[in-house]
């Protein structure tokens, strides 16, 4: 087997599993563990996966996005702590936007049940989570299901969100950067992203640090447009502190 097959094979196998091991790989391509750390090197910087100690997972891209299924598998612990600490950004909100996504499906079960809310969502499992709670009222969005993430998109999603206006909304993204914003591989699922940011009067993103650096295909919004980024403590001081600097305020939980 050459070295491209090899990269295709490890990048595939990432991609179906969520993740790989060093170690698995070499004994499965036969070839040393030095070898399999310089091809996750590449991989790496060709931006298809993101290295981790003792292996690597894959980067969502302009081809490539995980399913909701696979999301619940990774970082569960982090992504809790970020959902309850973004809840709590909730504040004196009346009416809130929830994305896609686990993460924004974990914030879901972390607001309170004990106040009027009205929640706004294209995810069908955010609707879910909230369909008994009964002092909350849950707004679907019509449109196309995406049978990948279990929300919904096109023009039928995005013109019933654009005759609201939106208390607080939080918004995921498949990447977020300094350089580039934050990020989505289907322009679909952008649209309804962009549509809520312009809906919406406060916007909290909230996501892993694994979405730090990542870069996607769709553009929907620019660091600045937040007033809070949550994510976990796998982002480096320093870098959240150069996120600041373009006006959010950076929580690490």
């Amino acid at each position: 087997m050459g070295t491209e097959e090899r990269r295709r094979g490890i990048l595939e196998t990432a991609r179906q599993d969520g993740s790989v091991d060093v170690n698995q790989l070499a004994e499965r391509f036969q070839v040393a563990k030095e070898t399999i750390r310089r091809d996750l090197h590449t991989l790496e910087e060709h931006g298809l996966v993101r290295r981790t100690h003792g292996g690597a997972y894959p980067v969502e891209s302009a081809g490539f996005e995980t399913t909701l299924a696979m999301r619940t598998t990774h970082h569960v612990p982090q992504k809790s702590r970020i959902a309850t600490a973004a809840a709590d950004l909730l504040g004196d909100a009346e009416t809130v936007f929830i994305d896609e996504g686990f993460t924004p499906q974990l914030i879901a079960e972390a607001l309170p049940r004990d106040r009027p809310l009205t929640v706004v969502t294209a995810s069908l499992a955010v609707a879910t989570v909230l369909a008994d709670a009964e002092k909350t009222s849950v707004l679907l969005l019509g449109g196309r299901l995406r049978g990948s993430t279990m929300a919904t998109v096109d023009h039928w999603a995005t013109r019933m969100l654009a005759d609201f206006v939106i208390d607080l909304a939080y918004v995921g993204a498949n990447g977020i950067s300094r350089q580039y914003g934050l990020t989505t591989p289907d322009p679909a699922v952008g649209e309804v992203k962009a549509q809520a940011m312009r809906s919406a009067r406060r916007r909290v993103f909230a996501g892993v640090h694994s979405k730090f650096g990542a870069v996607s295909f769709c553009r929907f919004a620019g660091v600045g447009d937040f007033e809070a980024i949550v994510t976990d403590t796998g982002l480096p001081s320093a870098e959240a502190q150069r996120y600041s600097l373009l006006g959010p305020n950076v929580v690490r939980v």
